[in-house]
């Protein structure tokens, strides 16, 4: 079932029940930040499989993961990522997340339509299924494809800092230790079976928007399932589309993130990204918000170099006149200079020589809480 958009708009937080390669192309054009696509395997069992205990193993039978050849799943493949390319941003990034039936195939697939691969992160898993007939390794991952749009892009959401302050200040590596999901974060049917054969753990997916999306992000999920991704960026505050073509699991996914518990941190009192952009703050500023007087002597470095700020925002050593970066660099007799940094004012209170750089940093603080309140107030 096709749902067609009305005005290139549509309704965030919801479930569009159908097939993805239908869907996706009905959606507006370069309006979702981050995708992330659970596709199916083509892994079904040929046969049955028992544990050593003669209880059965449930693989995936499902009609949905089943395909007549490789070059089904192919045209298959293609179909769905040419729609996630319609309604990706260019500044937007893909996450695809597949076993070692698929996820290469996938690869070259994403290649060919454009996608540039920034990582291939492998998802470890601390209790994976054992391999039951002992003639191959016990398969103990999945692994996930982060892509950009194209090799061009220069823009993308990566949040590098916070995830390094949350891994104890060490770098975010690509192997992620997460265990399957299991107890009561595990979706069971009427009859006490799980839901859904390949549901995912939150964790997966929270660090993934934590490290890829802002607050107020839009995030899809062409293959939704039970909903584990609207679930998560319901709670992480971002808006979400998933689509999903079953009925049992549109049910379950509604019902599942209806349950969702918002976090008790409102909005106003959320500080911006480590990662984000610093405000550009003129060193003009200073003079008009008082921080600095005109007549102020700024002291270059260790040097016995100083220089008289002017009312016009210039700043005057001995023949020298400009802004406080020409200034500097020609004092130092270097092709540039970093003026907040090497020349310093004299702070009254304290009777100490301080960084120029610290009253810029009082500006910048006022300033990037009124942009946060507004942007707020905006939402």
């Amino acid at each position: 079932m096709t749902r067609r958009t009305k005005n290139n708009t549509f309704q965030f937080n919801q479930v569009l029940q159908g097939d993805c390669r239908e869907i996706l192309p009905t959606l507006p054009a370069r309006s979702v930040d981050l995708i992330f696509a659970d596709p199916p395997y083509n892994l079904q069992l040929r046969s049955d499989l028992w544990r050593p205990n003669l209880t059965h193993v449930e693989g995936v039978q499902d009609n949905w993961d089943r395909f007549g050849s490789f070059a089904e799943y192919d045209r298959f493949t293609r179909e769905w990522l040419q729609g996630c390319r319609h309604v990706l941003k260019d500044t937007g990034t893909l996450w695809v997340i597949g076993s070692y039936h698929c996820i290469f195939r996938i690869g070259s697939i994403l290649q060919d339509l454009g996608f540039w691969i920034l990582n291939d992160v492998v998802w470890i898993k601390s209790n994976p299924m054992p391999n039951m007939r002992g003639t191959r390794f016990c398969n103990a991952h999945e692994t996930m494809i982060w892509a950009k749009k194209s090799e061009r892009q220069s823009r993308y959401t990566f949040h590098y800092k916070a995830l390094k302050a949350a891994n104890e200040d060490l770098q975010m590596r690509s192997d992620w230790h997460f265990p399957l999901c299991t107890g009561e974060e595990r979706l069971k049917d009427t009859e006490g079976r799980k839901a859904h054969a390949t549901q995912k753990p939150e964790a997966l997916l929270y660090r993934i928007l934590r490290g890829c999306t802002n607050p107020g992000d839009v995030v899809l999920d062409p293959f939704f399932g039970t909903g584990t991704t609207g679930a998560v960026a319901e709670r992480m505050r971002r808006k979400w589309v998933g689509i999903e073509r079953e009925n049992e699991y549109v049910d379950l996914a509604k019902r599942r993130i209806a349950r969702v518990e918002m976090p008790v941190v409102p909005d106003e009192f959320t500080p911006p990204p480590l990662d984000a952009p610093q405000l550009r703050i003129p060193f003009g500023l200073l003079l008009e918000h008082g921080l600095l007087k005109p007549g102020a002597r700024l002291q270059l470095g260790h040097t016995e170099l100083e220089a008289v700020v002017q009312e016009d925002g210039t700043v005057v050593c001995g023949n020298l006149r400009g802004s406080i970066h020409k200034v500097g660099a020609q004092c130092l007799g270097k092709p540039s200079c970093n003026g907040w940094q090497h020349w310093y004012y004299r702070e009254n209170l304290i009777g100490e020589y301080l960084p120029l750089n610290t009253l810029r940093e009082v500006i910048r603080r006022q300033m990037e809480g009124v942009l946060h309140t507004a942007t707020l107030a905006a939402k």
